[in-house]
């Protein structure tokens, strides 16, 4: 079988601007070299054998049959596809076959409210599903995705399903290269957000946004091929082929990282070799507590939320002397917007406690950032906008070659989130991050918190890291959430307390008393006059790590 989209027969034209585009070059370069290890069944000991693996040779040729395959059975170019499948080599394997044939993989947070992943999938339109067996029970039962006309499974018989994901590879077993000729602004994939602050929204990533990707994460960084990396956020593992890495697929529920058994961890990356890790700022917490050094680890890597500087400072203490511990501030809409070392972060510590929020570095080039006045209103041209000067907090804008310029069937939203600057054939998107934060005189970015959770007081606005930091500085207390009580503009703050594991209730009106005079000593806390002890912070599933703090707004508010 041959692709009849395959830009080798096209002689001289240019080459598609493609994720997987580099699998091929690495197949051919270094054949041998494993792609990617997936932890398998557990032995006597409780640890992974991870007795599968990929080489480049592999993963570059069975992507291949598997994306014939898939075209042969009518998912092609443009086609939406559901993926639900557990990070696996079927998983890689399938991501790297949907990239190639040109197809757009939707992909959702498995754990999200079954409501809302219900009306994610009918927002997407998919006209095919992927998964595993138990999610073609759930397709059926609750109803996903209706739009699928196909439907494949990654179990040994077709129940629920039209094929089998091993009939499709067979049935493309052979096929010559099926690279697409994607052009950059060909959509490459739906991904959702968190949904941390609302319904989960579809970020439409273009192919050009991909490639933009792995070459500014690769500057940042300065990723080298060869390194061997632990991703323990799947996605991202998409990036180490490009990159010339290997992949180690943690032992782990990626959904539920903070309860990753820092054991298993521990013994992937010694086994391997491991020199590179990249987690949410719950995984972090996972291995600091565990208190083991990471000798082998040279380049550490933290997104989703801000990293507590507690944090920080322990896992500087666990990793060898010379490794970085970076962390990047993005989002899905936009990654990577800027970038910190953990030394110039543990430097900006006393800061941060002391209300200024929270640095999060300097701009990743060629990225433009630009601080506007705050509106909670769209503004459809750059026109309307109003830059200020270092030191004043407004809203984070980015304009740069990651940043995506829609929502997928979410016109409202995406009029919120976009602006659009310049004229004629020059025109561009700028992505509205809806944080906000300023530059400070050096230069660099600071943090303070998402624009829809600051409390709009009589005296004026209060922002959620600039306020919160100072109270995490309590020993006993494990994180604080700010949450505004009335109408804006005349909002009452109130700090929402979860104290640290092993803190009895009994010590609360002694630790509230502490944290009264916290806030009287610290300008910037000094309004809030109202504690409330919670019993767990509810999180988001991607990263446990942003707090929910609409929740915890309307969990307050039946308090008072």
């Amino acid at each position: 079988m041959t692709s009849a989209h395959d830009p080798a027969a096209a002689g001289g034209r240019t080459p598609p601007c493609n994720i997987a585009a580099r699998l091929p070059e690495l197949a051919a370069r270094a054949p041998d070299q494993v792609a990617m290890r997936c932890p398998g069944r557990r032995g006597a000991d409780g640890l992974a054998r991870y007795d599968q693996a990929l080489t480049y040779r592999e993963l570059d040729g069975r992507s291949d049959a598997i994306g014939a395959g898939l075209r042969a059975r009518g998912i092609d170019r443009g086609t939406r596809t559901v993926v639900m499948v557990r990070p696996s080599p079927e998983f890689f394997l399938l991501m790297f076959a949907l990239f190639k044939i040109g197809a757009v993989p939707v992909l959702v947070d498995p754990g999200i409210d079954r409501r809302a992943l219900r009306q994610c999938l009918d927002e997407a339109g998919a006209e095919a599903f992927i998964g595993i067996p138990l999610a073609q029970v759930a397709r059926v039962v609750l109803g996903w995705a209706k739009s699928a006309r196909i439907r494949v499974t990654t179990g040994r018989r077709a129940v629920l399903a039209d094929a089998t994901l091993a009939a499709i590879e067979a049935q493309g077993a052979g096929a010559a290269a099926q690279l697409a000729a994607t052009a950059p602004d060909d959509v490459a994939a739906i991904l959702f957000t968190s949904g941390s602050t609302g319904v989960p929204k579809g970020v439409v990533y273009r192919h050009r946004h991909f490639v933009a990707q792995v070459d500014m994460l690769r500057d940042a960084f300065g990723l080298q091929p060869g390194g061997v990396d632990l991703p323990t956020f799947p996605p991202f593992a998409l990036f180490d082929p490009a990159l010339g890495l290997t992949s180690i697929i943690p032992d782990m529920d990626p959904t539920r990282p903070a309860r990753a058994d820092p054991r298993r961890l521990h013994a992937a990356i010694a086994r391997f070799g491991v020199d590179q890790l990249f987690g949410s700022p719950a995984l972090m917490a996972v291995l600091a507590a565990h208190g083991q050094p990471l000798p082998t680890l040279k380049r550490v890597t933290s997104a989703g939320a801000p990293v507590p500087a507690a944090v920080v400072a322990r896992m500087r203490e666990l990793l060898p002397e010379d490794a970085q511990f970076w962390t990047p501030y993005g989002a899905t809409e936009c990654l990577p917007v800027a970038v910190i070392e953990g030394r110039e972060l543990q430097a900006t510590r006393a800061a941060t406690e002391a209300g200024a929020g929270t640095c999060v570095g300097r701009p990743v080039a060629p990225n433009e950032v630009r601080i506007i006045r705050i509106t909670d209103d769209p503004i459809a041209d750059w026109s309307g906008a109003e830059v200020l000067p270092a030191g004043e907090v407004g809203e984070i804008t980015v304009a740069g070659p990651t940043a995506t310029d829609t929502y997928f069937r979410r016109d409202a939203q995406t009029r919120l989130a976009k602006i659009r600057e310049g004229e004629g054939g020059d025109v561009r998107v700028v992505h509205r991050m809806g944080d906000v934060g300023y530059f400070d005189d050096v230069g660099r970015l600071w943090f303070c918190g998402r624009k829809s959770h600051r409390v709009e007081t009589a005296t004026g606005p209060m922002y959620t890291e600039q306020v919160e930091p100072v109270f995490n500085t309590h020993p006993e207390v494990r994180r604080t959430a700010l949450v505004g009580l009335g109408p804006a503009g005349a909002q009452r703050p109130v700090l929402c307390v979860e104290l640290a594991p092993g803190v009895g209730r009994d010590a609360w009106p002694r630790i509230e008393e502490e944290l009264r005079a916290i806030a009287r000593a610290q300008p910037r806390a000094a309004a809030v006059d109202a504690f409330l002890r919670h019993p767990g912070f509810p999180v988001d599933i991607r990263h446990n790590a942003k707090i929910g703090r609409e929740r915890l707004a309307r969990w307050a508010q039946e308090r008072h």
